[in-house]
């Protein structure tokens, strides 16, 4: 399942993983990571889901009926441990880990084809994952009166942000070849 994130308050290790991190971080309280961490899961922020319900209530003469699946897609594609290492450059430290067994059941990829809604609707989710873990991570900091660890704009976090839309830029690159057959 993809993980929607923004603005709220709780999450647990399978739903709403990304703000339970970063709260878990925030309040310096280890995460448990299961099995080797390289588990990849495609995420949304809550932004762009609000867009993707008021397309759909645009459309809905056309789009009635039908399933659809809304998620990051391949361009908000990330492992745990890019998260952990997003983290670690906005919390200016790694946060605390502990390792768990593997769980039956995890899937090691899930990632949302969300072509069939974008083909509808023209909608593609805007939101890197970097831009939207920062977001959060802010939020959940003010929200609990924290002050910032790390100097905002600080050369990691500009790096990281580089590094992370380097990469969304490359798999867009990637979808758009794979869709034109190239």
């Amino acid at each position: 399942m993809s993980c929607i994130y923004g603005r709220h308050q709780f999450g647990n290790e399978d739903q709403g993983w990304v703000a339970h991190f970063l709260i878990r971080a925030l309040e310096d309280k280890p995460l448990t990571i299961y099995g080797d961490g390289r588990q990849v899961r495609d995420v949304l922020f809550v932004d762009d889901l609000v867009e993707a319900f008021l397309l759909a209530r645009t459309h809905y003469r056309t789009l009635s009926g039908q399933p659809f699946n809304i998620g990051g897609g391949p361009d908000n594609a990330i492992s745990l441990l890019e998260l952990l290492a997003m983290i670690a450059e906005l919390d200016g430290a790694p946060p605390k880990c502990e390792s768990g067994e593997w769980r039956a059941g995890d899937q090691r990829y899930y990632v949302s084809d969300t072509s069939k809604f974008r083909a509808a609707t023209g909608w593609r989710a805007k939101i890197a994952p970097a831009e939207g873990v920062a977001e959060l991570y802010e939020w959940l900091r003010r929200r609990r009166g924290l002050e910032p660890r790390r100097a905002r704009g600080s050369p990691g976090g500009r790096a990281m942000r580089r590094r992370f839309a380097a990469r969304s830029t490359l798999a867009g690159a990637t979808e758009q070849r794979r869709e034109s057959g190239v």
